[in-house]
């Protein structure tokens, strides 16, 4: 019998050493099945937006800003605003069902994974997701002359980190809301207000004082100047380190705070 149980368990598949990668090879292995329905989008959008607000909203303009055109201005901020949108359409709804309607995140928990393994494989493939939405549109807006400074590149590890700053809190909301109407209730009152006050189609030392600084105080603010500063090939407002500091206390944090709400409903 013991001879037995030793051969199953030296066929049994051993987890890697960092089991989260399974758990992303299991979403990436999804992803591959439903990649075309979105690859037309991920192109599609960048030339909208670029066309509508870079190109027609900026032929108004004819100072520009800061000394740049309105579409150098602006591109880097609907880079930075397209990376959080992406990062939390990925952890809403997907997330909230995994716990309440398919159940995934359940099957995995009884398999050998713990909690932060489960979690970090997830959001992996959120920032996944971000680095190749946000891939195709600096092509598409290098097509358009968009991008002033080689620096460009530099935008890829920024809204990776801007898209887990994001989609870590995120988690944890979508984790502990009883019902799905709280995730539009966050898209309503958070994700759109962020994106219309935080730097992304005007300066934000336009607004009053109490205004500017609540802009001050969300990730998205962060993520536009350090984009913004890459693509103009200009220094941010704080600096680089303050920028990149901040954004990785929104992850840790809302990290933290995703694994006790996950904790919470996986561990019984």
């Amino acid at each position: 019998m013991s001879a037995g149980r030793s051969a199953r368990e030296r066929a049994r598949p051993a987890l890697p050493r960092v089991p989260a990668v399974v758990v992303l090879a299991h979403h990436l292995v999804g992803y591959r099945r439903t990649w075309r329905a979105g690859i037309f989008s991920s192109f599609l959008l960048p030339v909208l937006t670029v066309l509508g607000f870079g190109v027609g909203v900026g032929s108004y303009i004819d100072q520009g800003i800061g000394g740049v055109s309105y579409l150098d201005w602006i591109v880097p901020g609907l880079i930075a605003s397209t990376a959080l949108q992406t990062a939390v359409s990925e952890s809403t709804w997907p997330v909230f069902g995994n716990f309440q309607w398919v159940r995934t995140y359940f099957a995995q928990s009884a398999a050998p994974l713990r909690v932060g393994d489960i979690l970090s494989g997830h959001l992996a493939f959120v920032v996944f997701r971000v680095l190749t939405t946000i891939a195709a549109f600096l092509l598409v807006t290098a097509l358009f002359g968009a991008l002033r400074a080689p620096w460009a590149v530099a935008v890829l590890p920024v809204v990776a980190l801007l898209g887990l700053a994001v989609a870590a809190p995120t988690f944890a909301y979508a984790a502990v809301v009883s019902v799905d109407s709280w995730l539009a209730m966050l898209l309503r009152f958070a994700v759109i207000p962020m994106t219309l006050f935080a730097g992304v189609f005007f300066p934000v030392e336009s607004l009053p004082l109490a205004l500017r600084w609540l802009a001050y105080a969300t990730p998205l603010w962060h993520g536009v100047e350090l984009c913004r500063a890459a693509t103009l090939g200009v220094a941010p407002q704080w600096s680089v380190a303050g920028h990149l500091l901040y954004l990785a206390a929104w992850a840790v944090a809302g990290w933290l705070l995703a694994r006790r709400a996950f904790r919470r409903r996986l561990v019984v």
